[in-house]
């Protein structure tokens, strides 16, 4: 495999967990045991939704969906070993890495990117935390893992190789938190920046893992500017492929003016225009494999520049209709994921030798996001108005909500393969055992958490602040007299924030009215539809 392209479908090698099927014989025996093996993958998918309804029926937060579903994969994984069936059970459990990287992944990092309007409404925060404060984790949990090996704390690993996991355990995944800040009725502040920084921060951390890994395999060329060109062309590159296919999705595809130019009935195009949707993300995914980019990345990009161009451009009918359908496939494949992740913990041989590398980098990764979010948040409580400060109960809630999920352990299991033999694996079992916890006792214990920081309930909740938040966004906090040298960080980020507002405005004036065929007012109406639906699903079974 060519080191550092994780995601590259082309040069991916053919892993398969488990043999082709538990008989090894004829066509026959084999198809049988595909069959019993689906049969099972699906019964634990049918268990993990009904015990996901009943446990938010009754308002059990103690145990989230995400954990359920974990418990679910543990048990059977457990189950297996118990009645020394493990060999035919890992037969039937067939899970390619290919399926994972190809077909789980993009509606896990798709659906999210179709936020509603508070995301883009707090897109500077959002940026400031998934981008810078992701940096400053990566490193920070890097060194600090680093330093534990020189000092015998924990199993001892190069830098580059310790920057590669700081990268790949700073994806976060707060699925399990959002849900109950949902049912709850936490701050839509706090809601919209928790839900942002998991929405970009995982495209940032492919880029660096993917940055690392590449400095990593070309261990002669390890300089400052080279990694920083290879990061840019990761990131900027699968950013702007993206970028460039949603924009023309909106152009193109679901321009009316132009089915009606081709002659096509504009009256009765939901079938179109629904497939188009669907498929041009995927398209965007492809394309960036087939340029050497992250997919990933791309795929991201793409969904956020469609929904807020494109899907305005759908009927209302097939506005719906995207809706649950990303919804739909994004919970299967999250629910897929959270359940391999604990069969694989049951079944799999991990390297649990190293406990100390296990315990010293949950201590570091809390480190780490403190250092993420109240570094930002200071940055951005210095040009913020008074009435749109962060403020410190937001900034805990926010530490707090770091849980880490599907991206971490599919980078992590990427890391297998891109180093040698013991890293990667104990890199892989660290970062289950992360996720595990993380999910286990901060899902579950997030509903005390919110009730003690004194962030759920109040006006606040009502779907519909991103007026207020739009309204101030361009705000920029009155300063008198001479900049002293003490005020020099704050008056440039002010003018930071002036070129964002003025981003703002352009896309207001005219990219809102070119790559759109409703008015200003009707976007906004149609936002807050889409909001809404948006929000209900997610109540009704966000994994």
């Amino acid at each position: 495999m060519q080191e550092g392209n994780w995601n590259n479908p082309t040069t991916m090698p053919d892993l398969q967990i488990s043999p082709a099927g538990p008989h090894g014989g004829s066509p026959g025996k084999d198809q049988q045991a595909a069959g019993v093996g689906i049969l099972l993958q699906i019964m634990m998918l049918v268990l993990s939704f009904i015990l996901g309804h009943v446990l938010r029926r009754h308002r059990f937060y103690y145990l989230p969906e995400a954990s359920a579903s974990l418990l679910i994969g543990l048990i059977v994984g457990g189950l297996a070993n118990i009645s020394n069936t493990e060999t035919s059970i890992r037969a039937w459990f067939n899970f390619h890495e290919e399926f994972f990287f190809l077909f789980l992944l993009p509606p896990i990092i798709l659906y999210p990117s179709l936020a509603p309007k508070p995301f883009f409404s707090n897109f500077g925060a959002i940026v400031t935390f998934a981008i810078l404060g992701t940096f400053i984790a990566s490193i920070v949990t890097g060194l600090l893992v680093y330093l534990g090996g020189v000092m015998y704390l924990m199993y001892r690993l190069p830098l580059v190789e310790c920057l590669m996991f700081g990268a790949l355990i700073s994806a976060t995944d707060p699925v399990t938190v959002l849900s109950i800040f949902q049912e709850l009725g936490s701050d839509m502040n706090l809601y919209a920046l928790v839900f942002g920084e998991s929405v970009l921060n995982d495209a940032m951390a492919i880029s660096l893992y993917r940055t690392m890994s590449l400095v990593r395999s070309n261990s002669s060329e390890q300089n400052f500017f080279l990694i920083v060109v290879r990061f840019l062309e990761t990131f900027v590159g699968s950013m702007s492929a993206g970028v460039g296919v949603g924009f023309t999705s909106a152009l193109i595809s679901f321009n009316r003016n132009l089915f009606k130019y081709a002659g096509l009935d504009i009256d009765n195009l939901q079938n179109l225009e629904c497939c188009l949707f669907v498929l041009f993300p995927y398209f965007s995914y492809m394309l960036a494999e087939g340029l050497g980019l992250s997919g990933i990345v791309s795929i991201l990009f793409t969904g956020m520049v469609m929904k807020h161009y494109s899907f305005s451009n759908l009927s209302e009918n097939s506005q719906r209709f995207v809706s649950a359908f990303f919804h739909l496939i994004s919970s299967l494949a999250e629910t897929f994921v959270f359940i391999y992740m604990g069969f694989d913990i049951a079944m799999e041989q991990h390297s649990w030798s190293h406990v100390g590398f296990i315990f010293f980098s949950i201590i570091f990764i809390g480190l780490a996001r403190a250092a993420n979010v109240f570094t930002c948040a200071y940055l951005l409580n210095l040009v913020r108005p008074a009435q749109r400060q962060i403020p410190v109960k937001h900034q805990k809630a926010l530490w707090y909500s770091g849980l880490r999920g599907a991206m971490a352990f599919a980078l992590a299991l990427q890391s297998v393969h891109d180093l040698p033999e013991g890293h990667g694996q104990t890199i892989f079992t660290a970062t289950t055992a992360i996720v595990v916890l993380t999910v286990l006792l901060i899902g579950g214990s997030t509903g005390t958490m919110l009730e003690a920081l004194q962030v759920i309930g109040g006006d606040t909740h009502d779907g519909h602040l991103s007026d207020s938040f739009e309204a101030n966004n361009g705000y920029v906090a009155p300063f008198d007299g001479e900049p002293s040298s003490g005020n020099r960080l704050k008056m440039r980020l002010k003018e930071f924030h002036r070129s964002a507002a003025s981003f703002r405005a352009l896309d207001r004036n005219y990219l809102t009215p070119f790559f759109t065929t409703q008015s200003g007012d009707r976007d906004d109406n149609d936002d807050s539809h889409a909001e809404d639906s948006l929000l209900r699903s997610r109540r009704e079974g966000f994994h």
